[in-house]
C-alpha cells in the first residue's frame, strides 16, 4: 500500500495504490492521516486501489470525519468496478461523494 499526496489549487489530491485489508489498514490510516495534515479539502483518488476490505473502508469514514470536523470536504474518486461495487453495498456512497473521475471530484469542489 502506498499514499502519495499533493496539492493542486487548493485541493489535497491523495492517491492509494495497492491493497487495504485488515493487515495493514491500519498503516493505511496512518499513512492517509500523515499525508492530509490538517488540510481542509481532501480527495482521495483511487484509480490504483486493487483491492479493499471493510477495514479499509473504516479507514475512509474515519479520514471522512476528521476532515469534516473542520469544516472540509472530503470525498473519492476513480474507483474500479469493484471498488465501486462494495462503496456502494456498504452505503458508503450515501456517506462519502464518489466521483467518477479526479476532474470531476475537483469540479464539484469548484461549485
Amino acid at each position: 500500500m502506498k499514499v502519495h499526496a499533493e496539492k493542486e489549487d487548493g485541493i489535497l489530491i491523495a492517491t492509494a495504490v495497492g491493497r487495504v485489508d485488515g493487515a495493514n489498514a491500519l498503516e493505511f490510516q496512518n499513512a492517509l492521516q500523515a499525508a492530509i495534515g490538517d488540510e481542509d479539502d481532501v480527495i482521495l483518488d483511487l484509480a490504483g486501489l486493487s483491492y479493499i476490505s471493510s477495514a479499509g473502508l473504516r479507514v475512509f469514514l474515519l479520514i471522512a470525519q476528521q476532515v469534516k470536523r473542520r469544516s472540509g470536504r472530503f470525498s473519492v474518486c476513480s474507483l474500479s468496478d469493484s471498488i465501486a461495487k462494495v462503496f456502494m453495498i456498504s452505503g458508503f456512497d450515501r456517506v462519502i461523494p464518489a466521483h467518477g473521475s479526479q476532474s470531476e471530484a475537483r469540479a464539484a469542489y469548484a461549485g
